[in-house]
């Protein structure tokens, strides 16, 4: 059964190529209204605990958050 995205809606799967602290722990994609996007979350720890830090980005950015693979439509 495939992931099919409703508006509002996202997944974050855990970055397997993670090779650098500044690359992010989850990636993935969030369609926010009719527009497709890049989400990435690091885990940190504050005084009160673990938390997510989120970054969304547009779609195929070259940035530290994604490794590009030509062809895959997927951002890890």
């Amino acid at each position: 059964m495939a992931y099919t995205p409703q508006p509002n809606t996202g997944v974050l799967f855990k970055n397997t190529k993670k090779t650098s602290d500044k690359q992010p722990d989850y990636t993935g994609n969030i369609l926010v209204g009719t527009t497709e996007m890049q989400l990435a979350a690091w885990i940190k720890e504050g005084k009160n605990g673990k938390f997510m830090s989120l970054k969304l980005s547009e779609p195929n950015s070259k940035t530290e958050t994604t490794s590009t693979n030509e062809g895959d439509d997927m951002p890890f």
